[in-house]
């Protein structure tokens, strides 16, 4: 009888390995989430009430460090009722409440390497100390069913009682051969597994589960295009990451590919899918959901260039509302590399990327489908960030889904790459605000120093020496030159799309983004919301730093000459044209199948389109010296002072053309 008592005593300590027991314990951690939840996916820790009764949790602690048990309390008047869970989400983020009700914040971060969790009484007495292993991505360590032992869980339960048996490790992710790609015929593919393990199959997109089909093992023919996702399973450990790779058979391409394969729930069901509309009041593809993916990309030769799962969602303002919708994706330590590790743009000399942006060029759609890409081409050299592209086609689940833009995605990586900044602290301080700075349009960092700026602008005479070395000490005046002078000789009339960025240390630069609304006018727009009064009304975007820098005469000079400078240097029709015979070719080799896949458009009215978007970028840079003149209350000489050169040369070549 003794026996037994010490050996069931030294197992209770064993399960928790604390210095004394309570009824709540830390029943299940998270240390590498891949559950993305309003774009975040915080590591998480949940506690377990086992008791018989509510317990009292108010002034405990939770640390990740025997040198600080103390690092974060839970706040007073925190209650686990019996039978019940809460979570801590690990945020690293000590600017975040602390939270209530049974979602918590705590300041610290988890790691996937290991490490130990210590939760503490009020009185500072340790309750438990719980040891992690190294951890998978997306798989929690938890408390089995039976409460008797701590392991992995095949299904991640956060705020709900485990109901599953643990286990000590994962399946290792088979290996297919050959590599997804382009193939003339038929394809056998094997699988292997570097564990004693069962290996099942999907060729729909879905993930295989313990039911799906079994891998041959002599290996599966594929007569026809299809999306292969292979994935092992035993009795012994928690099933495998998902291996995935798509075979293109007998396609026609002439451009890079990027495959996507992911579950029907993620992509087009009507309740979670992230592309479709759905039935709820707010559209799916709204709501900013992400979702794993498997992402491969093909080069213009056919050599897959990265094959990795990660995530995605549906991307774009109104472009979202398209069938065709732009999609966002993203490399997640939680499934794979945290980077695409290559780089298929041709004017960018980076070696990966975090992030990448499909775009299906939104209201362009319907019209010429290359606008915004050559407006923003026309940027190149010129010291104005803007997002490099690519011509591609995408397949989704083996499906064709047409022509895409590859783009470079705008957020603080994008910044960081372009300006040079590596070290992550730093990176995450970034600033990156659209239109007019506020919250709503901050998508890293805070605007609030643009807004007082912008403000200081609105209410002080930058004639005045001070006041202008203080705003061109914050704000760099030939990136705000340069941007306007673009809109404006593109005519933009989507004015809207500003966007700044501002790397720590440093002063508020312009990027170039979303010009598909040019080419296509010389009337005046977006003319009139860039040069008004500075007090006049604000209109999408903040224009008081650009119009009181205009009051100053060596600043107006030096705008204007930017913009001659700029309208000789990147808009005389030969320069332009090579843009647009580049991406004319790329995209009329591709779009008959786009078209008889979408039918939102005709190769007819395309060439007509074409051909009008043409004759408004030859034509239109001519016309904006006269529309200075009239906005900016310019005179004849002055408009022969700064413009008289480049128009002569605008006309000769037209007349040459």
């Amino acid at each position: 009888m003794k026996k037994t008592l010490f050996v069931c005593l030294i197992m209770l300590l064993a399960l928790t390995a604390s210095c004394a027991l309570a009824d709540t314990v830390i029943s299940e951690v998270m240390a590498l989430n891949g559950t993305y939840q309003d774009g975040h996916a915080y590591d998480w820790v949940e506690l377990y009430n086992t008791g018989s009764r509510q317990e009292d949790l108010s002034g405990w602690y939770l640390s990740d460090t025997k040198y600080d048990l103390t690092r974060w309390s839970f706040p007073a008047g925190t209650k686990l009722a019996k039978d019940s869970c809460l979570i801590v989400y690990c945020t690293g983020d000590a600017s975040l409440s602390k939270g209530k009700n049974k979602t918590f914040y705590a300041d610290f971060k988890l790691s996937r390497t290991g490490g130990t969790l210590y939760l503490s009484d009020a009185n500072g007495e340790i309750r438990q100390t719980l040891r992690l292993p190294r951890q998978y991505g997306n798989i929690s360590f938890g408390l089995s069913v039976d409460g008797e032992s701590y392991g992995f869980l095949e299904t991640a339960t956060p705020g709900k009682k485990n109901q599953q048996r643990t286990f000590p490790g994962r399946l290792s992710e088979p290996r297919l051969s050959p590599a997804g790609g382009m193939y003339e015929g038929a394809v056998t593919v094997t699988a292997y597994c570097a564990d004693e393990a069962e290996l099942r199959y999907t060729l729909d997109g879905e993930t295989p589960t313990e039911k799906s089909l079994l891998f041959p093992k002599e290996g599966l023919t594929l007569q026809k295009t299809a999306p292969l996702r292979v994935k092992a399973f035993s009795t012994s450990m928690v099933s495998s990451p998902c291996a995935g790779e798509t075979y293109l058979i007998g396609e026609d391409l002439h451009t890079p590919v990027v495959c996507l394969i992911s579950d029907d729930k993620y992509l087009f069901n009507s309740k979670t899918g992230a592309l479709v509309k759905g039935s709820g009041s707010v559209p799916n593809y709204e709501k900013e959901l992400e979702y794993p993916v498997h992402i491969e990309y093909y080069n213009e030769r056919g050599v897959q260039e990265i094959s990795q799962t990660g995530t995605f969602t549906a991307a774009g303002h109104s472009a979202r509302q398209n069938t065709q919708r732009s999609i966002a994706l993203y490399a997640r330590k939680a499934f794979g590399p945290d980077a695409f590790e290559f780089n298929p743009f041709p004017h960018r000399d980076y070696e990966e990327y975090h992030s990448l942006l499909l775009r299906s060029t939104n209201s362009d759609a319907f019209f010429c489908r290359l606008r915004d890409v050559v407006g923003t081409a026309l940027a190149e050299g010129e010291g104005l960030l803007y997002q490099d592209a690519l011509c591609i086609q995408v397949y989704i689940n083996g499906r064709y889904w047409g022509h895409y833009n590859l783009r470079e995605k705008i957020n603080k990586y994008m910044v960081a790459q372009y300006e040079g900044v590596t070290d992550e602290d730093l990176i995450d301080q970034i600033d990156v605000i659209s239109r007019t700075g506020t919250p709503r349009f901050t998508s890293n960092g805070s605007g609030e120093d643009w807004v007082a700026l912008a403000d200081f602008c609105k209410k002080n005479d930058l004639n005045d020496p001070d006041n202008l070395r203080y705003v061109t000490d914050r704000l760099d005046v030939e990136s705000l030159f340069t941007h306007a002078a673009y809109q404006i000789i593109l005519g933009n009339k989507d004015f809207t799309n500003v966007r700044l960025y501002r790397v720590p240390g440093g002063k508020w630069k312009y990027l170039l983004f979303d010009v598909e609304a040019c080419f296509n006018s010389v009337q005046k727009t977006p003319l009139e919301y860039y040069i008004k009064p500075v007090t006049g009304k604000i209109q999408g975007f903040r224009h008081e730093p650009l119009n009181a820098l205009l009051k100053v005469p060596d600043m107006k000079a030096r705008f204007l000459t930017r913009v001659a400078g700029i309208m000789r240097d990147h808009f005389t029709w030969p320069y332009v044209r090579e843009v647009f015979d580049q991406w004319e070719a790329d995209i009329g080799a591709i779009l008959p199948r786009h078209i008889a896949r979408w039918k939102n458009l005709t190769m007819e009215k395309w060439d007509k389109n074409i051909r009008s978007a043409r004759y408004y970028a030859r034509v239109r840079p001519g016309k904006v010296p006269g529309l200075l003149k009239t906005a900016m209350k310019l005179t004849q000489a002055e408009v022969d002072t700064y413009f008289g050169e480049v128009l002569s040369l605008l006309e000769q070549q037209n007349a040459a053309d």
